[in-house]
């Protein structure tokens, strides 16, 4: 693995400007930085679709940088996804439904904000009844494995807004960024 694409999936609302999801996406490109060779997209910025789907053929591993909203991805960030994972440059049409992934080879990371406190999770007897981060982000999971590519473990900052605590999301960040890429 030497190419990474970076994406930030915030999408501005007056209610959330988006400060914790640069500072994670920032503390992730710098992180990387060093030792890969880095892309970034900011889809808030605009982007070209042809222009994105040549970033997602060089990379051998993407980490997406996003909140979620109501449980999936902010509504611009959906749209970008529609437009850029073009058929018969992302998927083809096999025979059997979700083998036709042309990003084979390539590997995908989830880095996550959500106002979920984080004992949500892994407890059947709380909101998400037992499952994990990464079952909670199953559909992302999904629509990548769609395409071909590799799941990585996810990372989640909790609990966002009613109780943040930035310190310890950029350090958990660093952690699971040192576990998964070897920074």
């Amino acid at each position: 693995m030497r190419n990474i694409l970076i994406i930030n999936g915030h999408q501005y609302y007056p209610f959330a400007k988006g400060q914790l999801n640069k500072t994670l996406f920032d503390e992730i490109v710098s992180n990387i930085e060093g030792s890969y060779k880095v892309q970034t997209t900011v889809i808030d910025d605009g982007y070209d679709v042809k222009e994105e789907q040549e970033k997602f053929k060089w990379a051998d591993a993407i980490i997406m940088q996003t909140p979620l909203y109501w449980f999936s991805l902010p509504g611009a960030t959906k749209t970008y996804f529609d437009l850029v994972y073009e058929y018969g440059v992302f998927f083809g049409g096999e025979s059997e439904y979700g083998n036709g992934g042309l990003m084979t080879g390539k590997k995908f990371m989830i880095s996550t904000t959500w106002n979920a406190p984080e004992y949500a999770f892994n407890d059947e007897s709380k909101f998400f009844q037992g499952k994990t981060l990464d079952e909670a982000l199953d559909h992302l999971h999904n629509m990548n494995k769609y395409v071909g590519m590799e799941p990585m473990k996810s990372f989640g900052a909790h609990d966002v807004i009613a109780n943040p605590d930035v310190e310890k999301y950029v350090t958990e960040l660093r952690q699971h960024l040192k576990e998964q890429f070897n920074v």
